[in-house]
Formats: C-alpha cells, sequence, structure tokens
C-alpha cells in the first residue's frame, strides 16, 4: 500500500480493520504467568509486556527471534537559524557512521540481536524553513510517508523506529506545540546541547512557524507536513504499517513521539501497538508521553536519539521473556501455590 493523497492517508488512519490483536493470545499468557513461582502480578511491568507482546504478535507463547530496527535520517533547512549546536553537514557525517558501525545505535542493535537497517531520506536536500514556507510540500510529505510505510516487514517480532536529523528537535518540539498547544518552553529543549541564547531563537523559531501555519492547525496532517521533516514522515508511515500488519511498535525518544503523535490526534486507538522504550532528557518528552497515553519501559537520562533508547529497551523485554518462559509454575516446582491453601 502507498498513499497519493492526504485524504487517502487521512482515511488509512481513522478507518481501521477491525482489532488487528488478539485476545485469548493475552489471556493465555496471564494465565501461565499467574501459574508461575512468585506472586501475582510481582513482575509489574515485565509481564504487562510480555501480554502486549502476546497481544500483538497473536501468540500464547510471543517470542523475540526478529526484531528491526528502522532508522530514518532527513536534513533540515531550520537549522540555519542556529537552532543546533550542529550543523547540518553532521547529518550526512551520522548516516556513514551508522552504516560503518560506530554509532551507539550500532553497538545496542548487535547487543539486542537486532536487525538494524539505516535510510537515508534525500539527506542533501533540506526541507524548507517552516518560519517562511512549510518544511515539504504535500507531496514531498507522502513521499517519505510511503518510504516509512513499505520498510515495515510483517515477519518480524518487534519493530524499532529509530531518526537521525540535525535540528529535528526544533520541528518536533512545533509538532507538538501545534498538536497539544501549551507553552512553547514546555516543548522545547536543548537537543544536542545548544546553549542558554540558542535555546531562545529555538523557541522564537517554533513561535514564528506556528504563526506561519497558524492555518493548518486543525489538520494534524497539514501540520506534519509543514513542521515536520522527512525522517519524522517516514516515522509516521511506519508506525502505521506496522499497525497495519500488527507488528509491536517500541517507542524511541521525542523526536520519534513526536513523529506519530498526529496518528493519535487523528486516532487514538492507533497507537495499541505501541510500548514506550523511555523517557528521555529532552524538554517535552514526557509531556508528550502523557499524552499518547504510553507508560516508558525506562528512565536513564538519555537524549541521544537513533533509537538507542529504544533499543536499550528491548534488553527490558528479553528479561521479561526469559521469566516468562523460563520460570517454573507452582505445580512444576511443587510449592504449594496460596491458592491451594
Amino acid at each position: 500500500m502507498t498513499f497519493s493523497s492526504l485524504q487517502a492517508l487521512r482515511e488509512a488512519i481513522t478507518s481501521l480493520p477491525l482489532p488487528l490483536s488478539d485476545a485469548d493470545a493475552e489471556k493465555a499468557v496471564w494465565a501461565r504467568q499467574d501459574s508461575l513461582t512468585k506472586p501475582p502480578r510481582s513482575l509489574g511491568m515485565l509481564e504487562d509486556s510480555v501480554a502486549f507482546l502476546g497481544r500483538w504478535q497473536r501468540k500464547a507463547k510471543p517470542t523475540l527471534e526478529r526484531i528491526d530496527i528502522l532508522l530514518f535520517a532527513g536534513s533540515h533547512g531550520v537549522t540555519a537559524r542556529g537552532v543546533s549546536a550542529f550543523p547540518s553537514s553532521v547529518t550526512g557525517q551520522m548516516v556513514a557512521n551508522f552504516e560503518h558501525g560506530g554509532a551507539a545505535i550500532n553497538q545496542l542493535a548487535a547487543l539486542a540481536g537486532a536487525s538494524l537497517s539505516i535510510h537515508s531520506l534525500d539527506i542533501d536536500k533540506p526541507t524548507g524553513d517552516f518560519t517562511e514556507h512549510a518544511a515539504l510540500d504535500d507531496d514531498e510529505f507522502l513521499d517519505a510517508v510511503n518510504a516509512g510505510y513499505t520498510a515495515v516487514k510483517d515477519d518480524c517480532d518487534l519493530l524499532v523506529l529509530g531518526e537521525m536529523g540535525i535540528g529535528n528537535t526544533t520541528p518536533a518540539a512545533a509538532i507538538c506545540s501545534a498538536l497539544f498547544g501549551g507553552a512553547v518552553e514546555d516543548w522545547t529543549g536543548r537537543g544536542t546541547g545548544i546553549d542558554d541564547q540558542g535555546l531562545r531563537r529555538k523557541i522564537e523559531t517554533v513561535r514564528a512557524g506556528l504563526t506561519r501555519h497558524l492555518d493548518k492547525i486543525s489538520d494534524p496532517l497539514a501540520i506534519a507536513a509543514a513542521l515536520g521533516g522527512r525522517e519524522l514522515a517516514a516515522i509516521l508511515g511506519a508506525a502505521l504499517a506496522a499497525r497495519h500488519r500488527r507488528v509491536p511498535l517500541l517507542l524511541d525518544g521525542f523526536v520519534v513521539s513526536a513523529a506519530i503523535a498526529p496518528l493519535h490526534v487523528l486516532n487514538p486507538p492507533i497507537l495499541d501497538h505501541v510500548l514506550a522504550g523511555h523517557v528521555s532528557a529532552e524538554a517535552g518528552h514526557g509531556r508528550l508521553l502523557e499524552k499518547l497515553n504510553k507508560s516508558p519501559l525506562l528512565s536513564l537520562g538519555m537524549r541521544l536519539g537513533e533509537g538507542s533508547g529504544a533499543a536499550t529497551a528491548i534488553m527490558i523485554l528479553k528479561a521479561a521473556l526469559a521469566c516468562f518462559h523460563g520460570m517454573a509454575s507452582f505445580a512444576e516446582a511443587g510449592i504449594q501455590d496460596k491458592h491451594d491453601t
């Protein structure tokens, strides 16, 4: 499936088929977990996570044999306004680093046993400066959405989405401000580590973008195109594809969360297949997860992006499955269950 218009994309988001998850598989997971040698529900979010995987994999015994990490990269014209500590040329340099295995995400993906693929989206062609005109026109936006949608395979057990794009916390903050309102300062953080003067420029840039595109505030997809970027649009497309293909999705940091936020605004249940891997140190991410009704598995003060927080959280999910598959039941261990007393 690809989308030839914003209307076709909107219909794919708002007119979901019947639930693609399996409540019976989830019940079977809980039945096993409640029989294991521990007080009921004493492993907390570990047990919740296994039930989530069972529901979306439609398996009474979920697995993590194939994990795909898709990392999308794009360039942003708004960086010319001094909103980042690094020049936009670093985007291409980091893509080369990913391809040569030298970044944090390469190490974390390898440790997690995940497949990592890099998707560079016209990084030599920055988006428009959204304070002057739309970052992407409709065709550019749809091309990026389609690139993300078609990159998702339906034979993976778990999907992680990552991003690279110098300056992309600025469009992420602008999208959140447009979709959810509130003070611009609450959504706008230091990104790669800008100083106080740079943060003031960033806040004013977001404000200018919101003013410039005030007429689009009521349309989440128009906002995503006007204020976003190619990698954010691709992430939106990939998240939608994962929902259509019943692939559970593990969410990364602020930029990835902002990229899928328009889906939530258009149709909140569309993100039922999503777990939040972590809450980042970037301003606004915790607030955004609350808007998306997601509780993070980890809070480690990370703010790197690349999918690194979600990749780290894969290890938590593997720990949860190790307990689920490896623990003995009360009957198997010959231990009296309190329910038998």
